[in-house]
């Protein structure tokens, strides 16, 4: 979505300095008499008498004529034509034009879909695959996992037999060609949303461009709203020459629908974009026309600190008031949850989502008008050096704020109020860095190696990775017994590892838990750690969260503290009740037990026995450190933690278990959280003997007594 200004001069109401306030580019700066404002404010809502908001303008209409106002219906034998004449096309198609939904009917209407071949669509997200998918079948009047299904996570809703569409998640892809190598059940494959570079968006392309050479019957469409199209095209140019008859890829524009977005600025840096992201949903509320507000943060955790904000304030509005309905959106929540946002509310009701970035492409919200965009996003971030991946706050790309600011362009005209200055967009980057480029590249390699390329180094990739990432990948996956000295996959370990939809670390956990007679606790570690937040902490019961987290929690640490949480739920039978006493999120805990069945299904078929280790606690420890030995950290002297290779600083979490305890010597970690600091999530308590006995290719030891010297020292 590119920036549109509106060509009316007008100016936000005068708001207290400690507030957010807001100037629209074009039009004279603050400094206007409140009367001059006010009246402005009151041209601009017009009379009482305006109606409401009507979401979509053609909802009277059939399916049909629905589909043929969308502005992708005028290109329809274009895109046909050029699908036939080309390997590849490229679309670039501006946000609300129905890019996601409409071209996989026009193949599916055209032929693309028969004698048994299948249309694939690929999403970056969960969600989004799954609300595509649901469209689709909706418009096709089909039962959904019929003709037109998905397939994503832990998650199958198609059909082997029937399904002739079938959307998943770009990591669900690069499993189909795993299974499929030259994917010779499919005749089209379309990327949609390329432009947000995900890690395996890459990844795909690389592999498509490789199976292009050896199927040339296989059409590839790359789908996105923002992309260097020419950069794309090279990539899968096979003409050499400067014949455009011979080009193998083509480029094709679409223009969306024109729904002008009024674009406002904040006049001063924002201090607490929180606070001001409430106040403003607020303003809105109160001066605006009806229709349904999008709030942009970067996490969870934020998302519910402004949710629970935002529904105290909601109980405090009188009868006769519009009322607001408060949803959070973010990546954690199961996915019928995830589906509230798309409901309709009543003309009285003004919706307003907060959500994580999960909501800036792929998906329209119905009825969003306005847009709160706090200039920030939480990203993975690598560093090869100590070869921690953290999550790290950073200020979004141009691109990025764009996308947000579509949001509120795509049913009607709309609104973004940014809350940053001009000064600070114009400093942005124009667009964000490919996830290859700033991840750990260990199970992309794993997953590369899987799918039979040997030489990684001469892997074409859209963004070459940093040299560095990649040899560090390799080291860990080394370390892991994946890979062997000559850098090929290890059988049978390697290939086993690659078969689970996991992280390397928790495959090689699960795949060590039959040895060490644990196998059920591991693979409840490795479901449980798949749900963020099992604790649900309302803002008015942190004391009592506490108090309930501390009744499930080990001195072991977090790993056995979710062990704990899990067999509880099952002991009292899986009920909801209970879990709202304990203040527990019922709806993941139950997500955990779908994915926990699978992966002990995953096993069984592998021959490892399914097996407890009861009371053995120190057994299932060192399971947990077959896995993650290369995250041990150790206590120092000054009361930080040190990572023991690179020692590196870091801190326990404030939500671990252990924050409140006796701080441990030595730890292993899942992940660290970079905020303040950097802080360890998910921690076992380990002893150091233990690292010399599972990793001690890893780790280089002295004697027993200058290991109890330095333990000595440390206390």
């Amino acid at each position: 979505m590119s920036e549109r200004h509106s060509k009316e001069s007008h100016k936000m109401p005068v708001v207290d300095s400690a507030k957010p306030r807001f100037w629209k580019p074009d039009t004279a700066g603050p400094g206007l008499s409140k009367i001059s404002e006010e009246k402005n404010v009151s041209a601009e809502l017009g009379d009482n008498s305006v109606p409401n908001i009507i979401y979509n303008p053609f909802k009277n209409l059939s399916i049909e004529q629905q589909r043929q106002k969308l502005p992708v219906f005028q290109y329809r034998n274009h895109i046909l034509y050029l699908v036939e004449k080309y390997q590849t096309l490229i679309i670039i198609g501006e946000t609300g034009c129905g890019k996601s939904t409409q071209i996989p009917q026009y193949f599916l209407e055209a032929g693309w879909a028969t004698e048994g071949y299948v249309i694939g669509v690929t999403q970056p997200r969960r969600v989004a695959a799954v609300t595509v998918a649901t469209r689709v079948a909706e418009e096709r009047g089909a039962i959904l996992g019929d003709e037109i299904g998905y397939l994503i996570r832990f998650n199958e809703c198609c059909d082997s037999e029937k399904t002739r569409v079938k959307f998943m998640t770009d990591g669900i892809m690069i499993r189909e060609i795993m299974k499929d190598p030259l994917l010779q059940k499919y005749s089209i494959i379309l990327l949609d949303e390329a432009h947000e570079r995900a890690i395996n968006t890459d990844v795909i392309l690389g592999l498509l461009r490789k199976i292009q050479k050896k199927r040339k019957d296989l059409r590839l469409i790359v789908a996105s709203a923002t992309l260097n199209a020419e950069e794309m095209k090279n990539f899968f140019n096979k003409n050499k020459t400067d014949d455009p008859e011979k080009d193998t890829a083509a480029i094709l524009t679409i223009e969306g629908r024109e729904y002008p977005v009024d674009v406002h600025y904040s006049l001063d840096p924002v201090p607490n974009y929180i606070k001001a992201a409430v106040e403003c949903v607020l303003k809105i509320h109160f001066n605006e026309r009806p229709g349904d507000i999008i709030v942009f943060l970067t996490g969870m955790g934020e998302v519910e600190d402004v949710v629970s904000q935002l529904i105290i304030e909601a109980r405090k509005l009188k009868k006769e008031e519009m009322k607001m309905k408060v949803l959070p959106m973010h990546g954690s929540l199961p996915a019928n949850e995830q589906m509230k946002v798309f409901e309709r509310t009543s003309q009285h009701v003004r919706k307003i989502v907060v959500a994580t970035n999960i909501a800036e492409a792929s998906v329209t919200i119905p009825g969003i008008s306005y847009v709160i965009d706090t200039g920030f996003v939480k990203l993975k971030a690598y560093n090869p050096t100590s070869g921690i991946e953290s999550l790290v706050t950073v200020p979004i790309s141009q691109a990025s704020a764009d996308q947000r600011a579509g949001r509120a362009g795509r049913v009607r005209a709309g609104k973004a109020y940014r809350l940053y200055t001009e000064e600070s967009y114009e400093k942005l980057s124009p667009s964000t860095v490919p996830e290859m480029q700033r991840c750990d590249l260990g199970p992309v390699i794993l997953q590369l190696k899987a799918l039979g390329v040997s030489n990684i180094l001469r892997f074409h990739f859209l963004s070459p990775p940093p040299a560095k990432n990649m040899i560090r990948g390799l080291e860990l996956l080394y370390a892991l017994g994946a890979l062997d000295s000559a850098g090929n996959l290890t059988s049978p370990l390697g290939l086993q590892m690659a078969e689970f939809p996991l992280s390397p670390q928790f495959s090689k956990m699960l795949l060590s838990s039959g040895e060490f007679g644990c196998s059920e606790e591991a693979i409840i570690i490795c479901a449980m750690s798949q749900i963020q937040n099992i604790f649900v902490t309302p803002s008015d019961k942190k004391m009592a969260v506490e108090r309930e987290r501390r009744k499930f929690s080990v001195l072991e640490g977090d790993h056995l503290t979710l062990v704990n949480v899990y067999k509880s739920f099952i002991k009292f039978g899986q009920s909801s009740r209970w879990c709202h006493e304990h203040c527990l999120n019922y709806k993941g805990l139950n997500r955990a037990t779908e994915i926990t069945n699978q992966l002990g299904r995953l096993l069984t078929k592998l021959n490892i026995q399914i097996v407890s280790c009861e009371d053995k606690t120190e057994t299932l420890c060192k399971c947990i450190l077959s896995g993650f030995f290369v995250n041990a950290a150790r206590l120092g002297y000054t009361g930080e933690y040190r990572t023991i290779r690179d020692d590196h600083c870091l801190h326990i979490h404030p939500t671990s278990v252990l924050a409140c305890e006796e701080p441990p010597l030595w730890v292993v970690f899942n992940e660290v959280i970079q905020t303040k600091k950097d802080y360890m999530k998910d921690i076992t308590v380990i002893q150091p003997e233990w690292l010399s006995e599972i990793a001690s290719h890893f780790y280089q030891f002295g004697t027993e007594r200058e290991l109890a010297a330095k333990r000595t020292k440390l206390k």
